[in-house]
């Protein structure tokens, strides 16, 4: 009984991991898509290639943890390069 059990939950976590929702990939939507869906959510990880994804964000709000800030960046999208924002440390490159 105690193997059929495991047998069970094993058999439901692999279903759940293999019916999970992919990262929404930035190349299949236009610029205006990817950048409602980052504001819809406030924070969303976007695939951007076939080997890379980050974390983007909304310009104005709080999703940054300190020091980091929104700063522009451009991913590939099906009209082109878009400008949106991941959170980074801003670099202060004062004169001197």
């Amino acid at each position: 009984m105690k193997s059929l059990w495991t047998a069970l939950v094993a058999g439901t976590i692999l279903w759940s991991a293999g019916t999970a929702d992919a990262r929404p990939d930035t190349r299949a939507m236009s610029c205006t898509e990817a950048q409602a869906l980052i504001q819809s959510r406030h924070a969303a990880v976007l695939t951007t290639g076939p080997n890379t994804y980050d974390r983007f964000v909304r310009q104005f709000g709080n999703e940054c943890d300190w020091p980091e800030v929104p700063m522009s960046v451009a991913v590939p999208t099906r009209d082109g390069p878009c400008r949106v924002y991941r959170c980074e440390e801003p670099v202060f490159d004062f004169p001197g």
